[in-house]
């Protein structure tokens, strides 16, 4: 990725000299600097307070209920996994997280989920059900954008949760053709 990076930058200063622009790429690189701060600091708002939420989801055992509430649609998906109920609590705070739209306050939980899943498997490569969940928080499906909304709110959206259609329809696009491809290739071990 950073060669990707480095590669834009390369062509974007060799742009600006073929162009006889360069008085142009400093105030510009500047002003995107600050943009990419401004965007941190409003998204770190939402980060933490959902990060926080998740924590205390966990230590007040609302995961836990969460978890058996989900457990007959995680038997169908992670079989092995839903008769655990620790790691059943976390894959609940993952998708309930996503559901929300707060794919980076799902992270933490995806990774104590697969961490749980591989303590359970005792497998030092990626079982099926972890590949599974893989699939499931990259193509997450959202039913309320929360990040995306406040982004759009932030930037001066007059009606920032008018995208939704949008997002449900894709949203369950993605999640249908990454659990199709997730089981079609279910069982293949990588070949060397």
């Amino acid at each position: 990725m950073g060669g990707i990076w480095a590669g834009m930058l390369l062509i974007a200063i060799a742009a600006a000299l073929v162009r006889g622009n360069t008085a142009a790429l400093l105030p510009a690189a500047l002003e995107g600097a600050a943009a990419a701060v401004e965007l941190c600091v409003k998204l770190t708002g939402s980060l933490c307070l959902f990060g926080a939420l998740g924590k205390a989801m966990e230590q007040s055992g609302l995961m836990k209920k969460l978890g058996r509430l989900l457990r007959p649609i995680f038997r169908r998906l992670f079989p092995r996994t839903a008769d655990d109920e620790e790691a059943l609590g976390y894959l609940s705070a993952n998708v309930a997280a996503n559901v929300l739209g707060l794919g980076n306050a799902a992270t933490p939980m995806g990774i104590a989920a697969v961490k749980r899943m591989k303590a359970i498997s005792g497998s030092s490569t990626a079982s099926d059900e972890m590949c599974r969940l893989i699939v499931m928080n990259t193509a997450s499906i959202q039913l309320l954008p929360t990040t995306v909304a406040s982004l759009r709110a932030s930037l001066g959206a007059g009606s920032p949760l008018d995208i939704l259609p949008a997002v449900w329809i894709s949203s369950a696009l993605s999640l249908s053709a990454g659990l199709l491809a997730a089981r079609l290739f279910q069982g293949r071990k990588h070949r060397a």
